[in-house]
């Protein structure tokens, strides 16, 4: 495990910190590599319900890649490397568990493909987000690229791609890359109201309605609306449907255990 990725605790709620502040949060693949253990581990423990992503300090959330491992590669070695953050990133989508980020300061390059994997994104209002890549030359080498195009569309996504400026978190908000934007010191408290939300609701809905978006949103109407009424149909089969449909009967909060 790398001592600059923390693992914190809150009920149901676990928080993944990103604790390289000297660096601004700069990933190194050692903690990409550990980062993504991390994810797993709490999708094994079964008292966990959200998972929460945070920078340590009050800088940045993330900058992206430490490039002092990047600039001497060549295009083999590098296309190699950067699997780590495929890796990364495809867990945050794939694990059951809803991922929030929790965005201040700077979001940069790697930093906002990072938040373009999460599930939902709270951001201060000093948070400034972008892809910077071709700024040095490149181009976001894990997804982003896509993945921002199926966020904000493709004439937004050239302009955030091809500039590289940074944008403020009114702006991400605006173009939907933000869930919900809030003053810096109500950050911690709007991000903990949101995850105690979450973990309220039926675990097993929420996996269900994560995949229903990143999977079914991905195909055709016709497939994706055929796939969406197995991931309904089966949640009938679950102690949480009949659960919450007794508890809404009976006038009640449900008591969801995930099964």
């Amino acid at each position: 495990m790398s001592s600059h990725i923390l693992i914190e605790h809150d009920g149901g709620v676990a928080t993944l910190v990103i604790n390289r502040p000297e660096k601004l949060n700069a990933f190194t693949n050692e903690m990409l590599v550990a980062a993504r253990e991390c994810l797993l581990e709490c999708e094994r423990d079964s008292a966990i319900q959200v998972v929460v992503i945070r920078g340590a300090g009050d800088r940045a959330f993330c900058t992206g890649a430490d490039l002092a491992e990047l600039a001497g590669s060549g295009p083999l070695e590098v296309r190699d490397s950067n699997r780590a953050w495929i890796d990364f990133f495809n867990t945050i989508e794939t694990i059951r568990l809803p991922v929030v980020a929790s965005v201040h300061g700077h979001c940069i390059a790697g930093g906002t493909e990072l938040t373009l994997c999460c599930d939902l994104v709270v951001a201060s209002e000093d948070a400034q987000f972008g892809l910077a890549e071709a700024r040095v030359g490149v181009i976001p080498g894990a997804g982003a690229s896509v993945r921002i195009t199926r966020w904000v569309g493709r004439a937004i996504a050239k302009e955030i791609l091809m500039l590289g400026d940074p944008w403020p978190a009114s702006e991400a908000f605006r173009v939907g890359l933000v869930n919900r934007l809030v003053p810096r010191a109500e950050l911690e408290a709007a991000t903990a109201e949101l995850a105690a939300t979450l973990a309220q609701r039926s675990p097993l809905a929420l996996a269900a309605a994560k995949r229903a978006v990143n999977i079914g949103g991905e195909m055709d109407l016709d497939r994706g609306i055929e796939y969406v009424l197995q991931e309904f149909a089966l949640l009938f089969a679950a102690g949480d449907q009949k659960e919450g449909m007794k508890a809404f009967l009976e006038k009640r909060s449900p008591q969801f255990d995930g099964r």
